[in-house]
């Protein structure tokens, strides 16, 4: 786990966070490069990461722990995707916060609203989006979206963040690179 203590002394002794050596601690590569290479970009980002280091750090902690978590759950079983590019999201008109009208437990229509929501939102999904549109539990939710990924109809996807999306390829937007993910 990274240290804000071990952040905050790599930011002093990268003259005040002009080189960015805290940055490459945090994983943060090519902002670690932009620092270098424009002195912590005229020190504006080195003030701006010295009131915020510690947000950084609970952020690179909370997704370094997250992709842990994703390679232990599925331990070679399943094919996983992580990809920490850039934050590049669409989320669904209305759809997703209205519910659809569903019985409870009926697989195939919650399958059905999943299926929906996902070619509103260009094949892009989260579990609380599906939960929400077709009225389930948050655990039904990730229950059917893993399964879908388990029969090879939806792929998982990590945002920078570390939020898990799921993608059902055959709704992506053709137009639009995955890599932004």
């Amino acid at each position: 786990m990274f240290s804000t203590g071990i952040a905050y002394l790599l930011w002093l002794l990268s003259g005040f966070g002009a080189l960015g050596f805290h940055r490459f601690y945090l994983g943060k590569i090519p902002t670690g490069l932009l620092w270098m290479f424009t002195g912590g970009l005229f020190g504006v980002g080195a003030i701006y990461d010295l009131l915020t280091l510690p947000s950084q750090v609970r952020e690179a902690n909370s997704r370094k722990t997250f992709h842990e978590h994703i390679r232990q759950q599925f331990n070679g079983n399943t094919t996983v995707h992580i990809h920490t590019g850039q934050e590049n999201w669409r989320y669904a008109n209305d759809a997703q916060f209205r519910v659809m009208n569903k019985k409870a437990g009926d697989k195939e229509n919650h399958e059905q609203a999943i299926l929906k929501l996902a070619k509103e939102n260009k094949g892009i999904l989260t579990i609380s989006d599906v939960a929400m549109c077709a009225g389930i539990p948050m655990e039904e939710s990730k229950k059917l979206l893993d399964s879908m990924i388990s029969k090879g109809f939806a792929e998982l996807r990590v945002r920078k963040s570390g939020t898990l999306v799921y993608v059902i390829p055959d709704m992506v937007d053709k137009d639009e690179p995955l890599e932004d993910f």
